[in-house]
């Protein structure tokens, strides 16, 4: 017998023992899809949670949703490097599916994988509980697969201008990687972010929360590049399960000329690689050029729109599709996964 829930409180997902313990760090070995990471979602960034599980007395099916007035998305965004169903059993999530048809028409998800199968079976639950689905790719995902290399091997693959870069300008600046949250050097990437050519930090106290717990952790990887005394880069790194994730980085426009980013990407690829023995890096979502200099795999993230086909509500939104797509394609796009 399959029990299905929907928790908006994330305290009830606390106090559930069995659901708490699958979506604690003993099994699940990514920030995303842990229950510390959609609370901080909920408490910083004006989320609104809706857990949504299925379960046997031996598996289960986690779906971590978002819901608003007009839909419901997944729970994630831009801190988020993907969105997937977390699960034992797929059979699990099309009983899931099926149960969300009584209470809304249409849901939205992005930034899927798909090399792991995640796109595909939530296609394939949804399409079975009788939604029609949506498929197309919408973000890039840029990874380095380290393949048992050691950072000096690593390096020799790299593009020749940023070899003669590091050359260049590795002697001018200095670095230090803290593998626990250290407030001076959080204050000074706060003040570094400021100075960037980036836009305003969506929530630095998400950012800071998550940093301060992945210190405690032991899975924080501040790195700080120093000129002349000064503070000029800063990157977030993370590093769990043999992946290394790139969260954020940043340098002062004024220090541009030396090249501290680059300096300080190399010296924190040089500490995961050789010290930490990790077997891929990630760099997140967005096909920002400079990532390609780093890493050598391109993937996929999709986003799949997922309708009631017989809901008068989708409709409109059927019919633009079928004048962006065609009648065909969009057939097809509906049948993939």
């Amino acid at each position: 017998m399959v029990k299905i829930d929907y928790h908006r409180d994330l305290k009830q997902v606390q106090s559930d023992g069995q659901l708490a313990l699958w979506l604690s760090e003993s099994n699940q070995h990514a920030p995303f899809d842990r229950l510390e990471w959609f609370t901080m979602l909920a408490e910083h960034c004006d989320l609104a949670p809706l857990i949504a599980t299925a379960r046997t007395v031996s598996d289960i099916a986690v779906l971590p949703l978002s819901s608003n007035r007009s839909e419901i998305s997944a729970l994630s965004n831009w801190y988020t490097f993907r969105f997937r169903p977390i699960l034992s059993d797929e059979g699990l999530l099309t009983a899931l599916a099926r149960d969300l048809a009584r209470s809304t028409h249409r849901v939205s998800l992005q930034g899927v994988p798909d090399e792991d199968g995640s796109a595909t079976v939530l296609a394939r639950a949804f399409r079975k509980a009788g939604w029609l689905v949506l498929r197309e790719a919408c973000d890039s995902n840029h990874v380095l697969a380290v393949g048992g290399r050691g950072y000096e091997d690593y390096l020799a693959s790299r593009p020749g201008p940023l070899r003669t870069t590091l050359k260049r300008k590795s002697g001018k600046v200095t670095t230090t990687i803290f593998d626990h949250f250290d407030a001076a050097a959080w204050s000074a990437y706060e003040e570094i972010y400021a100075e960037s050519w980036k836009v305003a930090e969506g929530s630095p106290a998400f950012l800071r929360a998550f940093a301060v717990a992945e210190g405690k952790a032991g899975r924080l990887r501040l790195g700080v590049a120093y000129a002349g005394g000064e503070a000029v880069a800063a990157q977030m790194w993370t590093v769990e399960g043999g992946t290394a994730w790139i969260h954020k980085l940043a340098h002062r426009e004024s220090a541009k000329p030396l090249s501290p980013g680059s300096v300080l990407s190399a010296a924190l690829f040089r500490h995961v690689i050789d010290i930490d023995k990790v077997d891929l890096v990630d760099f997140g979502t967005g096909d920002d050029p400079y990532k390609r200099d780093w890493m050598e795999i391109v993937r996929p993230r999709y986003r799949l729109d997922i309708y009631r086909p017989l809901d008068p509500r989708n409709w409109p939104r059927i019919w633009r599709a079928i004048g962006k797509h065609g009648a065909r394609r969009l057939a097809a796009a509906a049948k993939r996964g």
